[in-house]
């Protein structure tokens, strides 16, 4: 993918990451924007209570995933990643 791109996709994901910020707060969490990657899957961490928090699933799904793939409808999935897999990175 090319630099400007990805800079540009980099920024929405991030606006649109930004709509969700004040309910994950509200709850003691929050979200960081990782990567995109070339097949267009966007990788992110979930910070504070949504990393063990029981419905971080759904928050992800019908919640964050669905904002960014609104805001950017070529997105083909949105993950989430740990500590574990932010070394490998």
């Amino acid at each position: 993918m090319e630099l400007l791109k990805k800079s540009d996709l980099l920024v929405r994901i991030e606006q649109s990451l930004e709509t969700m910020r004040d309910y994950l707060r509200a709850d003691g969490g929050d979200v960081e924007l990782i990567d995109i990657e070339d097949d267009m899957t966007v990788k992110i961490r979930l910070l504070g209570q949504c990393r063990s928090c029981s419905m971080s699933i759904m928050t992800m799904k019908a919640g964050i995933e669905d904002a960014v793939r609104r805001a950017i409808p070529e997105v083909k999935a949105v993950i989430a990643i740990n500590e574990e897999d932010l070394k490998l990175i």
